[in-house]
């Protein structure tokens, strides 16, 4: 068994998602938006921030991997799940547990503009700058974070600690 070390709290979760719900919410200022949850680690965060989104909105999803079962990534993006909308000429927001190297947010921020979307922007949980290789602009953050290996509200180790209702390290 991994030892845990909460880092952010429910509370302060629940609290933020509301406060991004409302950033979110004034920037498309009652336009029509295409909210797109990755999948599998962002549909905590991604259920729980679209209802405090009040601009109509439409869901989907798609599912990108890039880890497996190691805490490092392994630098080969693969697309196992593509979204059924057509985005053509539509705000899209990208909604992403955590955004570290960067890599698999660079590639869907290219698929996504490639199909002529009006506009991609980016809201994450988490940002951790440390293992930044990337340079790719997050338009909505949850919290910034130190390095370290994070799991719980959607974040994994080796498909565990999914369902930890806070943000924890996890001591390997």
């Amino acid at each position: 068994m991994h030892t845990l070390k909460e880092v952010i709290s429910e509370q302060e979760i629940q609290k933020r998602v509301k406060e991004l719900g409302k950033e979110i919410s004034q920037v498309y200022d009652g336009e029509p938006l295409v909210v797109i949850c990755t999948l599998k680690g962002a549909f905590l965060f991604f259920s729980d921030l679209v209802r405090h989104i009040s601009c109509p909105h439409e869901v989907d999803f798609v599912r990108v991997a890039s880890y497996g079962s190691s805490d490092t990534s392994s630098h080969t993006i693969s697309f196992t799940k593509d979204i059924e909308l057509n985005v053509e000429g539509k705000h899209v927001l990208i909604i992403e547990d955590i955004i570290d190297t960067g890599l698999t947010m660079e590639f869907l921020l290219n698929q996504l503009s490639a199909r002529k979307a009006k506009s991609v922007k980016v809201a994450t949980l988490l940002s951790k700058k440390a293992r930044r290789e990337k340079s790719i602009s997050i338009d909505f953050v949850g919290f910034y974070i130190n390095d370290g290996f994070l799991v719980g509200y959607g974040l994994d180790y080796a498909e565990k600690y999914r369902s930890l209702p806070s943000i924890n390290e996890l001591e390997l």
